[in-house]
C-alpha cells in the first residue's frame, strides 16, 4: 500500500496540489487499481465504505451505497426484488447475486441523484454486480476485493478510465478524528454507534409492535442518515432507502424532500409508468430522465414537447387522483431523524407517504404532540436518545 495519493486539485480546480495522507505517515488501507481517484471521490468513497460495511456488521447482508456530494443518494442491502421493482430498475432479464442486487436497489432508488455516482460495496466484487456498473454512468467503485473477470469488466468502463479502489477491510482508523478549517484544528472521538437492541428499546407510541423487517428498514435508514449531510431524514421500505432528505435546514424540509422522492420511487413502479413505449435507440438515462418528467405536474410546454420525442406513442399523464390512489398503496415505510422532530408537522407529511415506523431522538419539548400525531396515525415511533448530525 503506499502512503499518499497525489490529486491534481482539491474541491475545485483552483485548489491545486492535494493529496491523500495519515498523519502518522503509515502506509494507506487503499490500493488505486484503476483511474486517478480525485478529492472528492476519496471523500465520497471514505463516507460510503463506512455506511456499508456498518450495514454489513449490523444486519449481516451485502450492502451498497451509492453516493453524490459526501451524501447518500441510494443506500440498500440484498433483499430479494419483485417482478414489479425489476422492470422499475430495467433489470427484468439480468442474473443477480446478491452483491448486486444491493446495488441495483441503491442506485435504483433515486436514479437522477445517483447519475455520476460513487459507489460502495461491502463485499467482494462478483460479476454478476460489475456488469450492472458497466452500464451506469458512475464514477468509481470502493470495495474489499474483486473477482479477476469482474475487474477486467470494469477496467474497460469509461474508456478505460474508471476509477477502481481497493480497501483494506480489515483496517481501522484511530479513536479520534481531526479536521482543520480556517487554519484551525477540530478535534473529536468517531462517531462508532450502530443501532443494536437498545436503540429501539424507548418505544413511547400506543401501538408497540416493531416486526423484524421493520427494524430493518429503520436500521437501513438510520445508517444511511449517520453518513448524510444534517439535518436529515431518511425513509426506507424492504431493504432499501427509498427517499433521503440531505442538508436541510428545518426538520419538515427534510421529510417533505425524503418523502417526495418516496413518492417519485413508488410512482414509477405504478404499472402506467411500466408499461411506457419508449422511442427505439432511447438510453437508460433518457428514459429515467423522461419518466421523472412524466411524473412531474409542473412541467412547462417546451418540456413536454422534448419529452414527447422519447416515445414511440406519447402516453396520457397519470392525473393528481390517480397518483394518489396509486400511492395509498404505498404502506410499511420506516422513517429515520438525525435528530427530534420540533413539531407534529413531520409525521402529518410522512403518512402521506406510508411511514409507519419511526425512530427520533425525542427530547423536544413538544414530544406529546408529536407522540399523539404518532398515535392518531396508528405509527410505531421510538425515541432512540441518539443524535446522529453529520458535518
Amino acid at each position: 500500500m503506499a502512503n499518499q495519493l497525489t490529486m491534481r486539485y482539491g474541491c475545485n480546480p483552483h485548489q491545486a496540489p492535494a493529496r491523500c495522507f495519515r498523519r502518522d505517515g503509515g502506509p494507506l488501507p487503499l490500493q488505486v487499481l484503476n483511474g486517478s481517484p480525485s478529492y472528492i471521490n476519496l471523500l465520497d468513497a471514505l463516507n460510503s465504505w463506512q455506511l456499508v460495511r456498518e450495514l454489513r456488521q449490523a444486519l449481516a447482508l451485502p450492502a451498497a451505497a451509492s453516493f453524490k456530494h459526501v451524501s447518500p443518494a441510494g443506500v440498500a442491502v440484498a433483499v430479494p426484488l419483485g417482478a414489479q421493482l425489476r422492470a422499475a430498475y430495467f433489470a427484468e432479464e439480468d442474473e443477480l447475486s446478491p452483491l448486486a442486487t444491493a446495488y441495483l436497489r441503491a442506485r435504483g432508488a433515486d436514479p437522477l441523484a445517483s447519475f455520476g455516482d460513487w459507489v460502495a460495496l461491502s463485499d467482494r466484487v462478483d460479476v454478476s454486480t460489475a456488469r450492472l456498473l458497466q452500464r451506469e454512468t458512475s464514477d468509481g467503485v470502493l470495495a474489499p476485493g474483486y473477482e479477476p473477470e469482474a475487474l477486467e469488466i470494469l477496467k474497460s468502463k469509461k474508456g478505460g478510465d474508471y476509477r477502481i479502489l481497493e480497501v483494506d477491510p480489515a483496517y481501522e482508523p484511530g479513536p479520534q478524528e481531526l479536521r482543520e478549517v480556517f487554519g484551525l484544528a477540530l478535534e473529536q472521538p468517531r462517531n462508532l454507534f450502530i443501532p443494536d437492541d437498545n436503540f429501539f428499546a424507548k418505544v413511547v407510541t400506543q401501538r408497540r409492535d416493531l416486526p423484524e423487517a421493520a427494524r430493518r428498514d429503520l436500521v437501513v435508514a438510520t445508517l444511511a442518515i449517520k453518513y448524510t449531510q444534517s439535518n436529515s431524514v431518511g425513509l426506507a421500505l424492504d431493504g432499501q432507502a427509498v427517499g433521503i432528505g440531505a442538508g436541510q435546514q428545518s426538520r419538515v424540509h427534510c421529510v417533505r424532500l425524503a418523502a417526495g422522492k418516496a413518492d417519485l420511487w413508488y410512482l414509477r413502479q405504478h404499472p402506467r409508468v411500466l408499461g411506457l413505449k419508449f422511442r427505439k435507440g432511447i438510453k437508460r438515462a433518457e428514459r429515467i430522465n423522461a419518466i421523472d418528467l412524466y411524473l412531474q405536474e409542473d412541467a412547462t410546454p417546451q418540456e413536454l414537447q422534448a419529452w414527447e420525442a422519447n416515445f414511440a406513442e406519447v402516453p396520457a399523464r397519470l392525473s393528481a387522483a390517480e397518483k394518489r390512489e396509486w400511492l395509498d398503496g404505498l404502506q410499511g415505510v420506516a422513517l429515520s431523524s438525525d435528530a427530534f422532530f420540533p413539531f407534529r408537522d413531520s409525521l402529518d407529511r410522512a403518512r402521506r407517504s406510508g411511514v409507519e415506523y419511526v425512530v427520533q431522538t425525542g427530547g423536544s419539548i413538544r414530544d406529546d404532540l408529536v407522540v399523539a400525531a404518532a398515535d392518531e396515525y396508528g405509527m410505531v415511533m421510538v425515541n432512540s436518545g441518539v443524535r446522529l448530525f453529520h458535518h
